[in-house]
């Protein structure tokens, strides 16, 4: 069994796409799956059971990276071909099924739609596939976290702008936090490269006690250290995807941004939106005192 599987360019979609992607690892275990997806994504698989080989595809003038997509996958007969980019190349590939999800966007959870492409509902909740290396390097970095020092992870950075809490607010959060769990500790999580670091250090120049967890990780080792914290508070990002895919309890902070579509997906997953209307509302309106009583009570469900 080959199963083409064609995921999205940003993060947060492939991670959304990965509980699909269990699914037909459940049905097929002994399936051979190649992977196309953006070089952001490209690290979240390397651990999949049956993984045969990632494409990464890298954007080109003229969609020229389609065409390379092609050449890539054109000389395999696949049994299975998944297309959630909503394109026509399937199309031209030798496939026995083909699955493929509409394009454009569309009312309602994410999660639900690519639920839909194999007729799965509910949607299969995200998934991360993490390795023992994995795990012993984020054993190194975030100490074991329990309910009277629980480790709380804050994610304050995101692709855009508009989806940023202000950085400001952190430290009085903190502030909340801390009032009720004296000996919590936070762990800054952020992306690769400079505009990431920029975003984070703030952060961690207002919270000096800080552990430092961001900017130099593998996907997966940003993973194993998120599923050791007991709270991930943080921006609609693929960060926050990827807390929630690791069974950390997770609050999502809506803005601009809409979280009847994005809304983190997870055993535990919790969210608060800006006042005003879904899609415009300004991040900046949403409250540290908000942000703080949703935090504590996500956090005395799990921590009691």
């Amino acid at each position: 069994m080959r199963i083409l599987f064609i995921t999205a360019t940003r993060l947060g979609d492939a991670v959304l796409s990965t509980g699909i992607l269990n699914a037909l690892l459940q049905q097929w275990p002994k399936a051979r799956i190649t992977v196309a997806c953006g070089p952001v994504a490209a690290g979240l698989f390397r651990h999949m059971p049956g993984l045969d080989q990632v494409l990464v595809m890298r954007k080109r003038t003229y969609d020229r990276h389609w065409l390379d997509l092609w050449k890539a996958c054109v000389p395999t007969r696949w049994d299975m071909t998944v297309d959630l980019r909503g394109s026509i190349i399937t199309f031209f590939l030798r496939s026995g099924r083909r699955l493929v999800m509409r394009g454009g966007r569309r009312p309602g959870r994410r999660v639900e739609h690519l639920g839909a492409v194999l007729g799965l509902s509910p949607a299969p909740l995200p998934t991360v596939w993490l390795n023992a290396a994995d795990q012993q390097m984020a054993a190194r970095i975030i100490p074991p976290s329990s309910s009277s020092a629980p480790i709380i992870a804050l994610g304050p950075t995101a692709n855009w702008s508009g989806k940023i809490w202000p950085t400001a607010y952190y430290a009085p959060l903190w502030q909340q936090l801390a009032a009720a769990y004296p000996s919590a500790r936070p762990a800054i999580f952020y992306g690769p490269g400079p505009q990431e670091a920029a975003l984070a250090q703030p952060v961690l120049e207002a919270l000096p006690h800080a552990i430092d967890a961001g900017g130099r990780f593998e996907l997966t080792e940003t993973a194993a250290m998120l599923a050791r914290c007991a709270l991930y508070i943080g921006n609609d990002s693929g960060l926050m995807h990827l807390a929630a895919a690791a069974d950390t309890p997770t609050l999502g902070l809506f803005g601009p941004s809409r979280a009847s579509e994005y809304a983190p997906s997870g055993r535990l997953t919790r969210w608060v939106e800006a006042p005003g209307p879904e899609g415009h509302a300004p991040i900046a309106a949403l409250s540290v005192e908000r942000v703080a009583s949703a935090a504590l009570a996500l956090l005395r469900e799990t921590q009691p």
